[in-house]
């Protein structure tokens, strides 16, 4: 059996919960907080023209009133869609784009500077 990676769990669940707009309220279980929020990091590089870029989002996890979850992705304070699941190039707008764990074009740049 394939285990899923973080990754993948989280573009299933933001495919679930997509669909027709409909009103959210934070998670209300018992002992749970009114909104969980998470903050992760990503590295991109377009296939299309080579660019690459880091980005930090935070990750707010919540409801429809129905108990579907609902996953809303913010960057630099503004309501994103998620780059998991359409991840665009803010260089040449195209969506051939790889996602990679946070650090990699830094870590890549600071290689190039090297040498």
């Amino acid at each position: 059996m394939k285990q899923e990676s973080g990754i993948e769990k989280d573009i299933t669940s933001t495919a679930q919960a997509s669909g027709p707009a409909r009103a959210a309220r934070p998670a209300t279980a018992a002992g749970s907080t009114p909104q969980d929020t998470v903050h992760e990091a990503y590295s991109f590089a377009c296939m299309r023209c080579g660019h690459g870029w880091e980005q930090e989002y935070e990750i707010r996890h919540l409801e429809y009133a129905d108990g579907k979850p609902l996953i809303v992705y913010y960057a630099d304070g503004e309501r994103v869609p998620s780059p998991l699941t359409n991840p665009t190039c803010r260089f040449c707008d195209g969506h051939v784009v790889r996602i990679m764990r946070s650090g990699r074009v830094s870590a890549a740049e600071a290689a190039l500077l090297h040498h």
